[in-house]
């Protein structure tokens, strides 16, 4: 299994938006290696649910529900889309500047590309963030 990130903006799909969908093609994906990462997710995949521009915190957990498939909002072969549907939501979100404190994430795809849309996360960090999410002692 491998693990993801997407990053949504909460002023135009927000995790509350996606909650109430109950599922959500993620369409829209323009970048080409947004794109590869697209193509690369597998059904039962895990992914973090990040606000961006506003919030800066991921703040739930979603699951790949359909592989990659053309882009029914474009006519362009190149562009595909995925299904993701909610799992859960963090016990608390855990932010940017959470992430780019701790030592163990200096790696992770969202501080060294920071504006790429969907991003692959190790195991290790994806749990790490989980982990940052239910530790009652961490800074807000």
């Amino acid at each position: 299994m491998n693990h993801w990130l997407v990053k949504s903006e909460p002023f135009a799909y927000s995790w509350d938006d996606f909650v109430k969908a109950g599922r959500s093609v993620w369409d829209g994906v323009r970048n080409y290696q947004a794109r590869n990462n697209l193509k690369a997710m597998k059904k039962g995949d895990w992914v973090l649910f990040y606000h961006s521009n506003e919030g800066l915190a991921v703040v739930g957990i979603a699951e790949v529900a359909t592989e990659a498939y053309p882009d029914p909002t474009i006519d362009d072969p190149r562009w595909v889309v995925v299904e993701l549907v909610p799992v859960q939501p963090l016990k608390k979100p855990v932010t940017l500047q959470q992430i780019k404190a701790d030592n163990r994430l200096q790696q992770i795809a969202l501080i060294r590309q920071s504006r790429l849309s969907v991003m692959p996360i190790q195991a290790e960090e994806f749990d790490l963030i989980l982990s940052l999410s239910n530790d009652e002692n961490a800074d807000e």
